[in-house]
């Protein structure tokens, strides 16, 4: 019965629809230019117009003629970044869109972005944030790391992507918000119980386009002399594409692009889904009442106000919330595939910012180190003495978003003895900072969920990639845009991270050291 269903989901799938349903706002729509926009029969024929100027364009080119609407514009050679496109207002609130995102931290914003630059004006994108200060955020607690040392291709692929984008930066956003990327490399350390998964490991990156190598606890020492190598049996040096990142600016430059290239963001919680009985989609497994697609979702804004957005696709990327979105479309709570929660937790993550003068700790060549047998992690701030190192909580942990607060023993008790262990230098630091904060994390086999919902026609999900995510937007954000705009992935096929290994139960496990 299931293989019928995801048989039935698939030709559904292929049917490929327009999307371009209409839309309105509660003002002028965006960019305040053309009130014709509003229209669906003026836009569609609008749109259509277009493509048949430029198939016409194509048999009889023109010199010098470019199409400002349907095609990046180069960067200027200034600091202003020239977006194309009408510019989506943060305080008009839009009834109507072709895909609403339900989340506006580093994976909603990236899917905005993609969407949003590979159709400008011919979609029409609301990202819904109930947090749009991200005090809740991943982000807020994100290791800023950059690194390849995965044990799936599709996450290695992921990440050296990533790092090419990063680099690139400055010709996807322009320079006005510096990603700051330092390419500084990666040192992960694992014991005897590890040594052999990180060299296979090891050697499926290196196969993929990474560059590491193995260094035994010899060549450790000598190579990191501030580094004691006792218990460890193996590292791994990420040579080239891999460093730390400012995540802020990375998220402030999605948002930024996304909204100069039309992307509307509202600040709002979804509180509930409508749904629509569609006689012509047969499901297998279907509720009684028979098969009921997402039709709107109702947010809740600040002032407790109610309104309905109706959409045509919906992408959950709401982060530790996406669990709570995804019952609220009876995922979890239905009959048949909808029997299925989608398993989305919240995990918690210490970060402390310490110093310490001893003249024998790292200094400017210091990789970001990650320490499997401690499951810790540290890397240098700046030139002061400065280091950023953290700890994520044990699995199973209870966690509360209304609680962050950092208890005052922790480091002393879980952090700083084995940091001391490993670096001997820090048997003196200071704690300066500390904050602590939540991340996504998939329980079912710690890897995240990114694809279409096998029972919804309407809804994708991007969520549960236990605390990497933000490195991994730039290949997420574009993969779901391609799943939207084409069906099918084409760049990274990214197909055995959907939703249906939990049908089917063929999890994908992860070899991370800080998952």
């Amino acid at each position: 019965m299931v293989r019928k269903m995801l048989r039935c989901r698939h030709v559904i799938r292929q049917i490929q629809v327009p999307l371009l349903r209409a839309h309105s706002t509660s003002s002028n729509p965006p960019g305040g230019d053309d009130p014709n926009d509003l229209h669906p029969i003026r836009r569609t024929f609008r749109l259509l117009g277009n493509d048949i100027r430029k198939i016409k364009e194509f048999f009889v080119p023109k010199e010098d003629k470019f199409d400002s609407e349907n095609e990046a514009q180069p960067i200027a050679t200034s600091n202003k970044f020239n977006f194309s496109g009408d510019k989506g207002s943060i305080d008009e609130f839009p009834t109507h869109c072709d895909v609403l995102i339900i989340g506006g931290g580093g994976m909603g914003s990236s899917i905005a972005y993609w969407l949003k630059q590979k159709a400008r004006n011919g979609l029409n994108v609301v990202v819904v944030e109930k947090d749009i200060k991200h005090e809740r955020s991943a982000t807020r607690v994100s290791i800023n790391g950059l690194s390849h040392h995965f044990a799936l291709p599709e996450t290695i692929q992921m990440s050296l992507f990533a790092a090419d984008f990063l680099r690139e930066a400055p010709e996807h956003f322009g320079t006005d918000i510096p990603i700051k990327y330092m390419p500084y490399g990666h040192l992960v350390l694992a014991g005897e119980a590890d040594a052999e998964m990180l060299k296979q490991t090891s050697q499926l990156q290196n196969d993929l386009g990474a560059r590491n190598e193995l260094l035994t606890a010899d060549r450790l020492a000598s190579k990191f002399p501030w580094l004691n190598t006792k218990g460890i049996a193996l590292g791994c040096y990420g040579q080239e594409r891999e460093g730390w990142f400012d995540p802020w600016a990375l998220l402030a430059n999605y948002k930024r692009a996304a909204h100069g290239y039309g992307a509307h963001f509202v600040h709002g919680e979804a509180v509930a889904f409508e749904f629509v009985s569609q006689a012509d989609i047969i499901v297998s497994n279907a509720e009684k009442s028979g098969y009921q697609s997402l039709d709107k979702v109702i947010i809740q804004q600040p002032d407790g106000t109610k309104r309905a957005i109706k959409f045509a696709l919906c992408v959950i990327a709401a982060g530790i919330n996406s669990g709570d979105v995804a019952r609220l479309a009876r995922i979890g709570l239905g009959e048949g595939v909808l029997h299925l929660p989608l398993p989305i937790d919240a995990r918690k993550r210490y970060m402390y910012k310490i110093n310490t003068q001893d003249q024998s700790a790292p200094g400017m060549a210091m990789p970001m180190v990650v320490d499997a047998t401690a499951g810790t992690y540290i890397r240098r701030v700046g030139l002061g003495g400065d280091y950023v190192c953290g700890h994520n909580a044990l699995p199973g942990e209870k966690v509360s978003a209304d609680n962050l607060d950092v208890d005052p023993t922790y480091f002393n008790e879980r952090i700083l003895p084995a940091l001391i262990e490993r670096v001997p230098a820090f048997a003196n630091a200071k704690v300066v900072n500390s904050m602590a904060g939540l991340y996504d994390y998939n329980v079912y086999d710690d890897n995240g969920i990114l694809g279409p919902h096998p029972y919804y026609h309407n809804l994708y999900i991007a969520s549960g990639f236990s605390g990497q995510g933000i490195q991994q937007t730039p290949a997420l954000g574009r993969a779901i845009s391609e799943l939207i705009m084409d069906g099918q992935f084409r760049t990274l096929d990214l197909s055995r991270l959907g939703f249906d290994r939990l049908i089917v139960d063929k999890p994908m496990y992860e070899f991370n050291a800080l998952n």
